[in-house]
Formats: C-alpha cells, structure tokens, sequence
C-alpha cells in the first residue's frame, strides 16, 4: 500500500508523549494524590511497582489520566476482591508485562519508520504513527485479554474439588537450544533475531496446539505447563520433530516433571519447576529427559519407550530420571540418543 506524505503542521503539533498521555503534564505527586482522594505514599507506591522512575514529590510529570488511575486503583483496592499485599505484587507484574510489550511496540514503529525512503525519522513522525495506530492496537489487546480470560476462567472451573486455584498437579516442560551460547559468539544480530523469532513461533504454535501454555520464553528457552501427560509428551516430541525439519534452528532437549505447581501473576514455582529445568540442563541434544512421576503415569503406554538413567543433578541427589523415546512400529527406537 503506498504512503501517503506526512505534512507538518507547524511547531504546535503534539509530540509522542502528549500523543500517548492524552495530554499535558501538569501536576505534582501531590496534586495527584488531593485530586484523587488517596493517599500520597500510595500515589508513590503504586508509581514505583509499575516500574516507572523516581519523580521528587515537586516534579510536575502527571496528567488527568495519572489521576483517574490512582481514583480507580484505590477504589479497587477498597472493594476487597484484593487486599493490599496482593495488590502491590499485582502491580509490579502488571508494569513487568506491559514495560516488555511497549518496548517490542516501539521498537516495531521504529524499524518501520526507518524503511520509509525520504523519511527523517523524529519524534514527531512516532507520535504521527503511534496517534494512528494506538487505537487499533488498544482494541487488539483488549480482545486477546478477554480471550484469555475466558480460557483461564475455564480452567479454573474444571479444577479438581478441594484444590486451590493457585496450586494444581500440572506438567512443567522446559526446552531450550543446543549451543545457543556458542551462536550468540559467532552470528550476526539479524540472524539471531531470526533464530530466535522462528524458535518462538514454533513453540508458541506447537505448545498451544497439545492444550499446553507457554509461562514465558527465556532467550534460547521455553517454560511450558500442560495439564496431562498425553498433552505434555506430544509437545516435547511435536517440538523436537519439527525442529529437525528447521535446518536454521539448532537441536532441542526438554525436562518435563509431573507434580504440584504453584501459580502465582502468571509465573510458575515450585519443586516440579525445579526438577524438570535441571533435568533438561544433564539432557543430550535431542532427548527427553522425564521424572520418576511422569514415568509412573505413561509407563503402561506402548507407544513409548522408557531407559532408566543415573542422573547425577545439583540439588536432587537422589533424582531418578528416564529417558523418553517412541517406539516404531510398536518396537524399540533404535534411534542413538
């Protein structure tokens, strides 16, 4: 689609952040704290958890938005569906995730900006683009949001009685790249870029095709939970064969350990997420490696093939750990691993 030209209106045009704020910086912390009938030290709580810098209670950075935002966090704090300890964890995740997605946004605009022919890239041009497009992506967002409300309310739903939202028996699956530290030495940022995008996408699409989901990508590796063994398994084979097929992406190996999970602003912890990171960490390129738990569960299954092995693990001395394999043809593999 063609350009259209970006005419300058002259110097009283907004810049990025009136663009973004929806207007002028014109109150102290103070200001915003009398305006929004809440306390100073939570007006300088609730800036510090999302991230934000340090601002001297004269500094004049706040706007009618940062206001609004303070009436309606206390006043969501005050309902009771959150009590205070909660509400601070939830805000420095909330900063966490978003800080992340508007670094990735900007950085999108930007490389954009620069592949204009003519184009002198400013401020004033990202304002320009930010102002067109911010619409679209807020509505965007908002919807991928309510999607995945509606899937993790579900889940939550179908939990076992007596279990507590936050504590469940899950799968936790890790995956990373063989050699990916000698990569980083030897190839080019545009290349390892790509490596790492092609690696994302291959994850994010087999994970979330075996009912799995993806806790978060870590350069070179995946954390994943899923919710039973068959699910599990397939995304660890899934994953494996598919980056066979990808000359661009290195071998894989995976831990997966089956046990309580403790879920908490969308991370994950717990024994079970220790086991299976330092299962994958004594793993062979392109191999498996499962707990004693998750062995148990698919032991009776003959399409799979477990060897014992002697895993000697920092941590877990006693840690007993299989090697996984598919049978072919209903036969031992006899694929080396």
């Amino acid at each position: 689609m063609e350009q259209e030209p970006i005419e300058r209106d002259g110097p009283g045009e907004p810049g990025i952040e009136e663009a973004l704020l929806g207007g002028e910086r014109k109150y102290t912390r103070k200001q915003v704290a009398d305006l929004a009938d809440v306390p100073l030290e939570r007006v300088h709580r609730l800036w510090r958890a999302l991230g934000f810098a340090a601002a001297d209670d004269d500094d004049i950075i706040f706007t009618d938005a940062d206001v609004e935002a303070a009436r309606m966090g206390y006043a969501f704090v005050g309902s009771g569906l959150i009590d205070q300890e909660l509400d601070a964890a939830m805000t420095r995740a909330l900063g966490h995730f978003l800080s992340r997605l508007a670094e990735w946004q900007v950085q999108v605009v930007w490389d954009w900006l620069v592949k204009q022919e003519g184009m002198n890239v400013d401020e004033f041009d990202i304002a320009r683009v930010v102002e067109a497009t911010m619409p679209t992506m807020e509505r965007l967002q908002n919807y991928v949001w309510r999607r995945h409300l509606v899937a993790f309310a579900g889940r939550a739903v179908t939990l076992e009685a007596g279990v507590e939202a936050e504590e469940r028996t899950q799968i936790i699956g890790f995956v990373d790249m063989v050699g990916y530290t000698r990569l980083t030495r030897q190839t080019d940022e545009h290349t390892l870029i790509d490596l790492l995008e092609r690696f994302e996408a291959l994850a994010a699409d087999t994970i979330s095709g075996h009912h799995g989901r993806i806790v978060k990508m870590i350069g070179d590796e995946v954390l994943f939970v899923a919710d039973t063994p068959d699910d599990a398994v397939a995304i660890a084979f899934d994953l494996g064969e598919r980056a066979r097929l990808d000359d661009s992406i290195p071998e894989l190996r995976t831990g997966l350990a089956l046990g309580r999970v403790l879920h908490r602003l969308g991370d994950v912890f717990g024994e079970t997420v220790n086991i299976a990171a330092r299962l994958t960490s004594i793993a062979r390129p392109d191999t498996i490696l499962i707990d004693a738990n998750l062995a148990g569960r698919i032991r009776a299954d003959r399409a799979y093939e477990l060897r014992s092995l002697r895993a000697s693990v920092r941590g877990y001395s006693r840690l007993r750990a299989y090697a996984l394999r598919r049978r072919e043809n209903g036969r031992p593999s006899t694929r080396h691993h």
